[in-house]
């Protein structure tokens, strides 16, 4: 095969890509100049090393798939999108595709001064996604903010109340580390987790009609009624908490004896011994004239 031969391949395949109105080309592979040059010329963009998934996230929000050939090319196979626009958004150019008829989903663009606040602000994003996630598939939700467990830890008190012995204090102690839960958040955010508590504990006992207050910044002096505020929890979510920690106290307190390994604790006390400082020269080694021999 000759050069020649070569070239009107080449020309024949892009020409299969103009023929089906096509108005942007992404593929996984990188485009050579001949093809971006060949492209430009009739107003087509393309783009290459374009990563997989955003290759199958933009054919899925605009309703095109993906081609391993430019042979049978039809318009049912391309996407729609309402507008197509490139970007310069700090030191990156992005392809927003806007409008897409079916997309279900949407990009958000994190920039930040370091890389370890990118990864931060990732992190309290894709937590705050995922609870609202659990929330919206959930069949029943209940106040955050620490107003649930307020409210158990109140209707634990009650109880210990009319318990004999010593279960009583182990209830009672129950009761008392729910409350730890509002107290951080109060901390976290910088108010005097002693006086809120305090509060929110006469709150809750005046009446059961007070049982979704719990913390809530935006509201004036730090309590709310977070039902009220769409301040929500998934139930399976706070059960499955609740459960969880209680059987890792279970655990713990179920621990009556602990196993060494003579040969381990031998070693840790050969590497304290190496790790200790050595004393001066001539410590520890009687003087003439200072009490020695």
């Amino acid at each position: 095969m000759c050069i020649r031969d070569r070239w009107k391949i080449i020309y024949d395949k892009l020409e299969q890509i103009v023929n089906c109105k096509a108005n942007v080309v992404l593929s996984k592979l990188p485009i050579g100049d001949l093809a971006t040059q060949y492209f430009a010329d009739r107003g087509i963009f393309c783009a290459g090393r374009v990563p997989e998934d955003d290759l199958r996230r933009v054919a899925k929000a605009t309703g095109g798939s993906i081609q391993v050939t430019v042979n049978g090319l039809t318009p049912e196979v391309l996407g729609t999108c309402g507008e197509f626009e490139e970007r310069q958004i700090g030191n990156e150019r992005y392809n927003l595709f806007k409008k897409c008829d079916k997309a279900k989903s949407a990009t958000i663009v994190l920039r930040g001064g370091a890389e370890q606040f990118i990864e931060e602000a990732e992190r309290s994003l894709n937590d705050a996604i995922m609870i609202v996630r659990r929330a919206t598939r959930a069949k029943a939700i209940v106040a955050g903010g620490g107003a649930i467990e307020m409210e158990l830890s109140k209707h634990l008190r009650n109880y210990s109340r009319n318990v004999p012995g010593k279960r009583q204090f182990i209830i009672s102690a129950f009761a008392k580390a729910l409350e730890g839960i509002p107290k951080a958040l109060a901390a976290n955010a910088g108010l005097d987790s002693t006086s809120l508590i305090t509060r929110l504990r006469k709150i809750h006992n005046e009446t059961d009609e007070n049982k979704w207050f719990g913390i809530n910044f935006t509201c004036e002096g730090g309590l709310g009624n977070n039902y009220e505020e769409y301040v929500w929890e998934p139930v399976g979510l706070k059960s499955s908490i609740l459960n969880a920690s209680s059987e890792a106290v279970c655990m713990i307190l179920s621990v009556d004896e602990t196993v060494k390994n003579p040969k381990s604790e031998q070693a840790q006390q050969e590497q304290r011994k190496k790790m200790m400082p050595r004393g001066m020269p001539g410590m520890g080694r009687p003087i003439k004239g200072m009490g020695g021999k």
